[in-house]
Protein backbone atom coordinates (compact mmCIF):
# COMPACT_ATOMS: atom_id res chain seq x y z
CA UNK A 1 0.00 0.00 0.00
CA UNK A 2 1.86 3.46 -1.26
CA UNK A 3 0.71 6.86 -0.34
CA UNK A 4 -0.22 7.13 -4.47
CA UNK A 5 -2.28 3.91 -3.78
CA UNK A 6 -4.03 5.55 -1.10
CA UNK A 7 -4.56 9.05 -2.71
CA UNK A 8 -5.87 7.52 -6.09
CA UNK A 9 -8.85 5.81 -3.78
CA UNK A 10 -9.64 8.62 -2.29
CA UNK A 11 -9.81 11.28 -5.18
CA UNK A 12 -11.47 8.27 -7.12
CA UNK A 13 -13.97 7.65 -4.96
CA UNK A 14 -15.08 11.59 -4.11
CA UNK A 15 -15.36 11.95 -7.40
CA UNK A 16 -17.72 8.99 -8.45
CA UNK A 17 -19.47 9.99 -4.98
CA UNK A 18 -20.11 13.63 -6.56
CA UNK A 19 -21.43 11.90 -9.78
CA UNK A 20 -23.73 9.49 -8.13
CA UNK A 21 -25.19 12.24 -5.73
CA UNK A 22 -25.28 14.83 -8.63
CA UNK A 23 -29.79 15.41 -7.55
CA UNK A 24 -28.84 15.29 -4.12
CA UNK A 25 -26.80 17.89 -3.91
CA UNK A 26 -28.69 19.97 -5.87
CA UNK A 27 -31.49 18.88 -3.94
CA UNK A 28 -30.15 20.76 -1.33
CA UNK A 29 -28.73 23.59 -2.59
CA UNK A 30 -32.24 24.44 -4.54
CA UNK A 31 -33.60 24.95 -0.51
CA UNK A 32 -31.80 28.31 -0.67
CA UNK A 33 -29.21 28.22 -3.11
CA UNK A 34 -29.54 28.57 -7.45
CA UNK A 35 -29.72 24.58 -7.50
CA UNK A 36 -26.68 24.09 -9.37
CA UNK A 37 -24.31 22.95 -6.88
CA UNK A 38 -24.95 19.23 -7.71
CA UNK A 39 -24.83 19.55 -11.36
CA UNK A 40 -21.88 21.70 -11.43
CA UNK A 41 -20.08 19.78 -8.99
CA UNK A 42 -21.23 16.55 -11.08
CA UNK A 43 -19.90 17.90 -14.27
CA UNK A 44 -16.52 18.52 -13.45
CA UNK A 45 -15.97 15.06 -11.56
CA UNK A 46 -17.22 13.17 -14.49
CA UNK A 47 -14.35 14.54 -16.46
CA UNK A 48 -11.81 13.84 -13.79
CA UNK A 49 -13.56 10.23 -13.93
CA UNK A 50 -13.04 10.59 -17.92
CA UNK A 51 -9.04 11.38 -17.70
CA UNK A 52 -8.89 9.02 -15.31
CA UNK A 53 -6.04 6.76 -16.91
CA UNK A 54 -4.38 10.12 -18.31
CA UNK A 55 -3.48 11.87 -15.41
CA UNK A 56 0.35 11.74 -14.62
CA UNK A 57 1.28 9.63 -11.55
CA UNK A 58 4.73 10.30 -11.51
CA UNK A 59 4.05 11.45 -8.08
CA UNK A 60 1.35 12.71 -5.36
CA UNK A 61 1.81 16.01 -6.34
CA UNK A 62 1.59 15.61 -10.06
CA UNK A 63 -1.38 13.58 -9.80
CA UNK A 64 -3.34 15.93 -7.22
CA UNK A 65 -2.17 18.93 -9.20
CA UNK A 66 -3.77 17.54 -12.69
CA UNK A 67 -7.13 16.81 -10.78
CA UNK A 68 -6.96 20.65 -9.22
CA UNK A 69 -6.51 22.07 -12.65
CA UNK A 70 -9.27 19.82 -14.28
CA UNK A 71 -11.30 20.81 -11.25
CA UNK A 72 -10.55 24.65 -11.58
CA UNK A 73 -11.40 24.45 -15.63
CA UNK A 74 -14.37 22.42 -15.91
CA UNK A 75 -16.62 23.14 -12.87
CA UNK A 76 -18.51 26.46 -13.34
CA UNK A 77 -19.65 29.26 -10.82
CA UNK A 78 -17.36 29.29 -7.57
CA UNK A 79 -17.45 25.50 -6.99
CA UNK A 80 -14.58 25.19 -9.76
CA UNK A 81 -12.55 27.30 -8.09
CA UNK A 82 -13.03 26.74 -4.72
CA UNK A 83 -12.46 22.81 -4.75
CA UNK A 84 -9.29 23.22 -7.28
CA UNK A 85 -7.84 24.93 -4.99
CA UNK A 86 -8.37 22.47 -2.17
CA UNK A 87 -6.66 20.11 -4.46
CA UNK A 88 -3.78 22.10 -5.53
CA UNK A 89 -3.38 23.69 -2.36
CA UNK A 90 -3.19 19.71 -1.33
CA UNK A 91 -1.00 19.29 -4.06
CA UNK A 92 1.54 22.20 -2.87
CA UNK A 93 2.15 20.36 0.38
CA UNK A 94 2.87 16.75 -1.00
CA UNK A 95 5.04 18.72 -3.17
CA UNK A 96 7.03 20.02 -0.37
CA UNK A 97 7.03 16.79 1.78
CA UNK A 98 7.45 13.92 -0.80
CA UNK A 99 5.71 10.60 -1.65
CA UNK A 100 6.06 9.41 1.92
CA UNK A 101 3.50 10.67 3.44
CA UNK A 102 2.01 9.48 6.85
CA UNK A 103 -1.14 10.96 8.90
CA UNK A 104 0.07 14.52 9.93
CA UNK A 105 1.01 14.90 6.16
CA UNK A 106 -2.41 14.80 5.28
CA UNK A 107 -3.60 16.60 7.99
CA UNK A 108 -1.17 19.68 6.73
CA UNK A 109 -2.47 19.08 3.44
CA UNK A 110 -6.22 19.65 4.32
CA UNK A 111 -4.92 22.50 6.64
CA UNK A 112 -3.60 24.29 3.60
CA UNK A 113 -6.99 23.36 1.42
CA UNK A 114 -8.57 25.06 4.17
CA UNK A 115 -7.00 28.00 4.44
CA UNK A 116 -7.23 28.12 0.31
CA UNK A 117 -10.86 27.79 -0.01
CA UNK A 118 -10.77 30.64 3.00
CA UNK A 119 -8.97 32.84 0.49
CA UNK A 120 -10.14 31.73 -2.66
CA UNK A 121 -14.36 32.43 -0.86
CA UNK A 122 -13.47 34.80 1.59
CA UNK A 123 -15.16 32.84 3.92
CA UNK A 124 -14.14 31.86 7.58
CA UNK A 125 -16.10 29.28 9.78
CA UNK A 126 -19.59 29.77 10.70
CA UNK A 127 -20.54 31.69 7.61
CA UNK A 128 -22.38 28.37 6.07
CA UNK A 129 -20.09 27.17 4.17
CA UNK A 130 -18.08 23.64 3.27
CA UNK A 131 -15.46 24.83 5.95
CA UNK A 132 -17.71 24.11 8.90
CA UNK A 133 -18.03 20.47 7.76
CA UNK A 134 -14.63 20.07 6.36
CA UNK A 135 -12.65 21.84 9.25
CA UNK A 136 -14.22 19.73 12.05
CA UNK A 137 -13.58 16.68 9.92
CA UNK A 138 -9.91 17.45 9.70
CA UNK A 139 -9.75 18.12 13.85
CA UNK A 140 -11.06 14.55 14.09
CA UNK A 141 -8.43 13.21 11.71
CA UNK A 142 -5.70 15.05 13.37
CA UNK A 143 -7.12 13.82 16.80
CA UNK A 144 -6.85 10.24 15.56
CA UNK A 145 -3.47 10.46 13.77
CA UNK A 146 -1.93 11.94 17.29
CA UNK A 147 -3.52 8.98 19.23
CA UNK A 148 -1.69 6.61 16.70
CA UNK A 149 -5.25 5.09 15.80
CA UNK A 150 -5.57 2.77 12.50
CA UNK A 151 -7.01 4.15 9.39
CA UNK A 152 -10.30 2.75 8.99
CA UNK A 153 -10.66 4.37 12.90
CA UNK A 154 -9.54 7.63 11.75
CA UNK A 155 -12.24 7.74 8.79
CA UNK A 156 -15.09 7.11 10.49
CA UNK A 157 -14.42 9.70 13.26
CA UNK A 158 -13.63 11.49 10.52
CA UNK A 159 -17.06 10.69 8.83
CA UNK A 160 -18.98 10.83 12.14
CA UNK A 161 -17.50 14.62 12.65
CA UNK A 162 -18.12 15.52 9.66
CA UNK A 163 -21.95 14.73 9.32
CA UNK A 164 -22.56 16.24 12.96
CA UNK A 165 -20.71 19.27 11.79
CA UNK A 166 -22.60 19.18 8.23
CA UNK A 167 -25.87 19.13 10.05
CA UNK A 168 -25.37 21.83 12.66
CA UNK A 169 -24.78 24.08 9.86
CA UNK A 170 -28.62 24.12 9.85
CA UNK A 171 -28.73 26.97 12.69
CA UNK A 172 -26.46 28.94 11.33
CA UNK A 173 -26.93 32.08 8.51
CA UNK A 174 -25.44 32.11 5.45
CA UNK A 175 -22.81 34.25 4.89
CA UNK A 176 -21.31 33.41 1.38
CA UNK A 177 -23.20 32.50 -2.37
CA UNK A 178 -26.37 32.79 -3.44
CA UNK A 179 -27.33 31.32 -0.10
CA UNK A 180 -26.45 34.59 1.52
CA UNK A 181 -29.01 36.36 -0.13
CA UNK A 182 -31.99 34.96 2.03
CA UNK A 183 -30.59 36.19 5.46
CA UNK A 184 -32.54 34.63 8.47
CA UNK A 185 -34.95 32.33 5.82
CA UNK A 186 -31.42 29.96 5.23
CA UNK A 187 -31.63 28.86 9.01
CA UNK A 188 -33.50 25.79 9.39
CA UNK A 189 -31.56 23.71 6.26
CA UNK A 190 -28.32 22.73 5.94
CA UNK A 191 -25.42 23.85 3.73
CA UNK A 192 -25.29 22.02 0.59
CA UNK A 193 -21.39 22.16 0.88
CA UNK A 194 -20.85 20.80 4.27
CA UNK A 195 -23.44 17.84 3.68
CA UNK A 196 -21.10 17.34 0.18
CA UNK A 197 -18.14 16.60 2.55
CA UNK A 198 -20.20 14.42 5.25
CA UNK A 199 -21.32 12.18 2.29
CA UNK A 200 -18.18 12.12 0.96
CA UNK A 201 -16.36 11.41 4.06
CA UNK A 202 -19.09 8.50 4.75
CA UNK A 203 -18.19 6.87 1.13
CA UNK A 204 -14.53 7.05 2.18
CA UNK A 205 -15.43 5.33 5.44
CA UNK A 206 -17.76 2.70 4.28
CA UNK A 207 -15.16 1.53 1.32
CA UNK A 208 -12.26 1.54 3.47
CA UNK A 209 -12.17 -1.70 4.67
CA UNK A 210 -12.34 -2.93 1.19
CA UNK A 211 -9.35 -0.84 0.11
CA UNK A 212 -6.97 -2.34 2.89
CA UNK A 213 -8.21 -5.83 1.91
CA UNK A 214 -7.67 -5.31 -1.73
CA UNK A 215 -4.05 -4.10 -0.87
Amino acid sequence: MTSLTDTEFIVHTIAQTVVDNEKYFGDLDSVVGDGDFGFSLARGFEIVLHDWDEFDRSTVATFLQKVGVTITSRIGGTSGPIWGTAFLRAAAIAKARGDDLGGADLVAMLRSAIEGIMARGNASLGDKTLLDALAPMTDAIEVGVTNGDDGASIVAAAASSARTAAEATSTLIAKRGRASYTGERSIGSPDAGAIAVAVLAEALAAQWPSKNNSN
